[in-house]
């Protein structure tokens, strides 16, 4: 079930020719034969529509890995399907090549990386899919994995968020602000962040900015103007976006991810400075995700980072999906909602008291994800195994279960 020219491709290219060589010479191949090309791209476009029949929200192709499968992830359960075709290391180098531009080709052969998005109708008269897009090389083969962003935002009612969090992530309750939203890749940042801003958009009147890598949901203008900034296409890096949208009125921005120091120092200037602002990371709690901003910064700089971090930061949302009692995914979480105790722990560097706060703030809409699994546990959605498997503090869930 691979391309019709595998062999020809096979016969043309001699098998001593690898690397970014051969993958020249391949794009070459599709560049003279454009039927070539609008098969593998067809094909994708194929691969893409079964991600959705099948409900994946990730597909692996490509690589001595992957065994000539595909690899779809339903779930949270990444597996092999044969049932849907096996292709040759060839016939994924023209798929992915397919897709790309020609400078992003020669972004690729240059980093051995390329980080992209695509949007696509996969059926006549239907709106664009969007596809988060990374294709890279494992030992001298290419290979691709791509995520697929659903198209319907969950409804704001599906987080769960307590009255007083729902007000804090609102523009038309508190105009400034860092409310952050933490995990680990796949953990659904993206869908809630996303659903978050859909709220303000239809309930507010403003400027959001958003800027990406790559920008995954497109939000329609509603009672907001939304401006979407993919790195690469419309803007050089995290930092240089967020330093320029001060020049652009916002009243909400979006900054895809913290990844490093200098994007945070200037996420904590422009919230500073009165602005409403978003952002992720990669951390499983409220307070491990304290400890990375500050630790990002070198000793003499922690303490100024403390007092600013402590004056702005609102909200953290961490969250998880852990699998339920019928093999789904259901999301559990952890809030933590910035009062006056926790800026004096921020400020004084007691951060891990924190976590005793959060357990304890219910009437601030506070909870601890241990807590919350416990809830999920106790009303059968998940079982007690998976309650433990997925908390980060053991000996806290063991007690809740003890009481």
């Amino acid at each position: 079930m691979g391309l019709s020219y595998s062999s020809e491709i096979s016969i043309s290219i001699p098998d001593y020719i690898s690397g970014t060589n051969r993958f020249q010479a391949i794009n070459k191949l599709l560049t003279v034969n454009q039927h070539w090309k609008k098969e593998a791209w067809a094909k994708l476009k194929e691969l893409f529509i079964i991600m959705r029949e099948i409900n994946a929200s990730d597909m692996e192709i490509g690589g001595p890995g992957a065994k000539n499968n595909i690899w779809f992830r339903v779930f949270g359960e990444k597996k092999p399907h044969s049932a849907h075709g096996t292709y040759s290391e060839d016939d994924i180098s023209c798929i992915v090549l397919s897709v790309l531009t020609d400078e992003q080709k020669v972004e690729l052969f240059k980093n051995k990386n390329i980080d992209f998005s695509i949007g696509i109708p996969l059926m006549p008269g239907e709106k664009p899919s969007r596809f988060r897009s990374d294709v890279y090389y494992e030992t001298g083969s290419l290979a691709g994995s791509f995520r697929r962003i659903n198209q319907k935002l969950f409804p704001i009612e599906n987080l769960e968020l307590p009255e007083p969090i729902l007000k804090r992530v609102n523009l038309e309750y508190e105009q400034s602000g860092l409310i952050l939203v933490t995990g680990i890749t796949g953990s659904g940042k993206s869908s809630t962040l996303d659903t978050i801003i859909d709220l303000n958009n239809h309930s507010n009147s403003g400027h959001i900015i958003i800027i990406g890598a790559p920008i995954e949901f497109i939000h329609e203008s509603d009672k907001c103007i939304v401006r979407h900034r993919e790195l690469g296409d419309d803007v050089l890096s995290f930092r240089d976006g967020a330093r320029e949208a001060l020049r652009q009125d916002p009243d909400i921005l979006v900054v895809g991810e913290m990844r490093d120091a200098s994007t945070m120092a200037m996420v904590l200037e422009i919230t500073d400075s009165g602005h409403k602002v978003f952002s992720t990371l990669h951390t499983s709690s409220a307070v491990e995700s304290i400890h990375r901003i500050v630790g990002e910064f070198s000793s003499e700089e922690q303490e100024r980072v403390r007092m600013r971090l402590a004056d702005t930061l609102s909200v953290i949302i961490s969250q998880k999906l852990v699998p339920d009692v019928d093999g789904r995914l259901v999301l559990a979480k952890e809030i933590l909602s910035v009062t006056s105790s926790v800026v004096a722990a921020i400020r004084n560097n007691n951060v891990a008291e924190i976590y005793q706060m959060i357990s304890e703030g219910k009437k601030y809409g506070m909870f601890t994800i241990e807590q919350d699994l416990f809830n999920l546990c106790r009303i059968g959605k998940i079982t007690r195994e998976t309650a433990f498997n997925f908390a980060n503090n053991k000996k806290r869930m063991m007690q809740l279960f003890q009481a």
